[in-house]
């Protein structure tokens, strides 16, 4: 098995062949989270009988272990290897598809169940936060310096990915087979990528002085914050495109998500190169007003085809909002702490998505459904002021901002 250093990674002018298999690794990961997302409230409502609170504290669960295990992620990504962190990673989430179906054996007990599921879904999330961000660790060390952005994108595409396949894959096996094939797929598919994770070069991790979390919260802040601004619009098409379809007697309220999934995808496709080439402030500022624009179109949508338009847009726009700002991040650390700042950048987008989503729902209880969309319009305008910001303060050298 074939060995680099973060100084010397190995340069791939095929980033994409060279990333395949870690895509592959994080597709998986997110897969075995797509498949659960739309079956658990079933499960735990239907199943289980628990009202809607214990099926929040159910799904929430894994978001917040997610959150709370990313520093530890990022420093034993640093520390011990990203492909370690990996395999750690895909051994957590086979663990946890373990107890998704020790919990089925208590199904006279319902409070031993989903305190076994609690407990699944909580290592599940760590699993998660071990995967993403050493995969993104170790992408950035095995292509050439200048190919940041591309890794960040090619990641993400596959993490996004999962979550479209996800959710229908999910629906599918548990109207056929029930909650037991969830658990069977979430234990499994995590062991069988370990097949994937073996031939691909181990990246050594450099033996240096690391710097403190709190150093690298502080050194990636302001592109976190970026970023979770512009994932604003992302939450608010996921989240109540189709309702506003459906309060207006619009049809077939899905193609705004089809229209958002095909813009995103072919935007990583033809200029996930970009932010190398010209700088990540400057794609995130563009592109954030190319979302926030896509969020003024639905607002002011009068016929569906204006808010797929504005949905497309919204796709487009995002898709490079985060991997603009994250090769912000990115080169306002050193090299020995890429993972800790990959786990500290994406840690903002997951605590935007948390709040998110609640805000703008109270934001439409007092007003007309389509004002949702006004409100992200303004708030990812925020994340262009960032990135005007960044630009203004650009990093001088990797891991020294000016």
């Amino acid at each position: 098995m074939s060995a680099t250093t973060m100084q010397e990674p190995v340069a791939a002018p095929r980033v994409v062949a060279t990333l395949l298999p870690i895509m592959g690794v994080v597709f998986v990961a997110f897969l075995v989270i797509g498949i659960a997302m739309p079956v658990l409230p079933l499960h735990v409502h239907d199943g289980l009988g628990f009202g809607t609170f214990v099926v929040g504290l159910v799904a929430g669960s894994q978001f917040v272990a997610s959150l709370i295990s990313r520093p530890w992620a990022g420093h034993y990504s640093d520390g011990s290897g990203a492909k370690r962190a990996v395999v750690v990673g895909l051994l957590a989430a086979a663990a946890s598809g373990v107890l998704y179906l020790t919990s089925l054996g208590f199904g006279d007990a319902p409070l031993k169940s989903v305190a076994i599921l609690l407990l699944g879904r909580a290592l599940l999330g760590a699993a998660e936060s071990f995967i993403i961000t050493a995969a993104v660790s170790w992408g950035l060390a095995l292509v050439d310096v200048g190919s940041s952005g591309k890794v960040i994108a090619w990641v993400g595409s596959a993490m996004f990915a999962a979550f479209a396949i996800g959710a229908p894959a999910g629906s599918a096996l548990y109207a056929a087979y029930g909650f037991p094939a969830i658990a069977v797929a979430t234990a499994a598919a995590p062991l069988l990528t370990l097949l994937l994770v073996a031939p691909v070069p181990t990246v050594s991790p450099v033996q240096h002085a690391r710097v403190s979390f709190a150093e690298v919260i502080g050194a990636v802040w302001v592109p976190g914050l970026g970023s979770a601004l512009g994932s604003v619009g992302f939450g608010a098409v996921t989240t109540f495109v189709a309702l506003l379809f459906a309060s207006r007697g619009w049809d077939n309220g899905w193609l705004a998500y089809t229209a958002y999934a095909v813009a995103f995808i072919l935007a990583r496709i033809f200029f996930s190169h970009v932010a190398d080439a010209i700088g990540g402030a400057k794609v995130a500022l563009v592109c954030a007003v190319i979302e926030a624009a896509g969020q003024a179109l639905i607002w002011l949508a009068v016929r569906p085809e204006m808010a797929l338009a504005g949905a497309a847009l919204t796709g487009f726009g995002f898709s490079l909002v985060y991997p603009g700002f994250g090769v912000e991040a990115v080169r306002r650390v050193p090299a020995q702490s890429r993972g800790l700042a990959m786990g500290a950048y994406t840690a903002f987008l997951d605590l935007a998505q948390g709040v998110a989503s609640p805000a703008l729902g109270l934001i439409a209880v007092g007003a007309r459904l389509n004002v949702v969309f006004l409100a992200s319009a303004v708030t990812v305008l925020g994340a262009a002021l960032v990135a005007s910001w960044l630009m203004a303060h650009p990093a001088t050298t990797e891991g020294s901002p000016r």
